[in-house]
């Protein structure tokens, strides 16, 4: 891995942010992306409190010095930060601020009340590396496993560079970001599986973006992976295209239950809720009534499903439990008329449910 050891300064204006930050979302990355369009990107990623800590730190650390690469950038060879990219965009708003250009209140009165060492702008320490390739394993264990996560869409579209553009396959990526190889085999058909949808369906961006964890831990079930028909144990070639052509139309609908569009929300909002649409998915009658209703209810759904059979039961064993309790003392309330009259709701109640189950067993024999 060619990283360089020796520490080395450079001033703020011959460093770069990197417009392939995958950070930036996978919409905006792209070799040409303008700096100032960069920072419009990163500014509330609470960089002010980075600010401040380099200005009560008396500078920038040089144990946190960023990693950086030599590459071509708006036409000649630049300094590109690669690891770090925070670090750099707080400087230069920082930078801006003091200059009289504050980006908001906030940034203007960080700036007053500054009183900056006289080189944080100028001996900013950086270690260089040959190229982005040779700090992948550092990128992929501090931001996909480590303490400096990415968010899961970030950290599966990671996964996929590393799998299409370097021919990786699961298990080198695993050893390379010190993840399990489930785990990227998982991220990787999911990265796919949103591409795939965006070729499909007219989905909003930003849903897609806040609910790519649901779609990625609602391919664990097997109601998903049966509707889709995804076989999630594909390899990298077969799975770059994780639904077959012949079921778009139902991966089309399965994005909408998911995801919403511009006329309908999704089925469901709550996570918790990924294993109960994996079960609607695996019945027949529940699928039969999502793809027939224009605005289809979770809740019907999962009943149709037979999702509520186990809530059903727990009201059942909790009222045997209670009758149970009763019969403890009743006798000490034989008199009693509000008892009799509880007593009869229950029979008419218990006769009920013999009739919709007339097989059940009345009386247990001694």
């Amino acid at each position: 891995m060619a990283v360089g050891t020796q520490l080395k300064f450079a001033s703020l204006d011959e460093l770069n942010l990197d417009p392939m930050n995958p950070r930036l979302g996978r919409n905006n990355t792209r070799p040409d992306l303008p700096q100032s369009d960069i920072l419009e990107l990163m500014k509330d990623w609470t960089l002010d409190e980075l600010a401040v800590s380099f200005l009560e730190s008396g500078g920038f650390w040089t144990h946190e010095a960023v990693l950086v690469t030599k590459e071509r950038l708006y036409g000649r060879i630049r300094l590109v930060v690669i690891e770090g990219n925070r670090r750099l965009a707080a400087l230069m708003l920082l930078h801006e601020a003091i200059e009289g250009r504050a980006i908001s209140k906030k940034w203007a009165e960080i700036a007053e009340d500054s009183n900056p060492s006289k080189d944080l702008f100028t001996r900013i320490p950086y270690i260089e590396v040959d190229s982005r390739e040779d700090i992948e394993s550092f990128l992929g264990f501090r931001h996909v496993t480590g303490i400096k996560e990415w968010r899961p869409a970030e950290k599966a579209e990671y996964i996929s560079k590393l799998i299409d553009e370097r021919g990786m396959g699961y298990e080198e990526v695993m050893k390379k970001i010190g993840s399990k190889t489930q785990t990227v085999r998982q991220n990787y058909i999911s990265y796919r599986l949103l591409l795939e949808i965006e070729e499909t369906v007219d989905v909003p961006e930003e849903n897609l973006e806040d609910r790519f964890s649901v779609m990625y831990l609602s391919l664990r079930t097997k109601g998903v992976q049966k509707y889709l028909h995804i076989d999630i144990q594909a390899d990298p070639k077969k799975a770059k295209r994780p639904v077959p052509r012949p079921h778009l139309e139902a991966l089309a609908r399965f994005a909408i239950w998911l995801f919403g569009d511009e006329e309908r929300e999704p089925l469901f909002t709550d996570s918790r809720k990924v294993d109960d649409f994996g079960r609607i998915l695996e019945s027949r009658k529940a699928v039969e009534y999502l793809e027939r209703s224009d605005e289809p209810s979770f809740d019907i759904a999962f009943r149709l499903a037979g999702g509520d059979e186990p809530e059903i039961i727990r009201l059942i064993e909790n009222a045997a439990d209670n009758v149970e309790l009763a019969l403890t003392r009743a006798h000490l309330y034989a008199d009693s008329k509000e008892l009799r009259a509880a007593i009869e709701r229950l029979g008419k109640d218990s006769d009920q449910l013999m009739k919709i189950l007339p097989d059940a067993p009345k009386t247990t024999k001694k």
